[in-house]
């Protein structure tokens, strides 16, 4: 039996989008600005489970996307899959954004 998968948050994509929510530091200028919009990331998974490569595909601006792109870097995702084998792999994200 062949397996093949893309990389994913191992606790779901609810709990990543919580993650990102709950630890965003939105910046004073965002704030005031009432930044809202979405960050969309592209970044791979490498078969060790670390995040490289991440980059703003479209952003909010006002520092937000910085933000996002920090602490995705922080995170392990399950590596993707490849005929059994964990492979680096890119994926996407987007995160609809709303300062407060």
């Amino acid at each position: 039996m062949v397996t093949n998968s893309d990389p994913s948050f191992p606790k779901g994509d609810n709990a990543l989008y919580t993650y990102v929510y709950m630890n965003l530091k939105y910046s004073e200028e965002s704030k005031k600005k009432y930044v809202a919009g979405e960050v969309t990331l592209s970044f791979d998974v490498k078969s060790d489970s670390t995040v490289t490569n991440v980059i703003v595909i479209s952003g909010v601006g006002s520092g937000v996307d910085e933000e996002v792109k920090k602490l995705i870097q922080t995170l392990k995702f399950s590596p993707g899959f490849q005929n059994g084998t964990a492979i680096k792999m890119n994926t996407m994200y987007t995160f609809p954004i709303k300062a407060h």
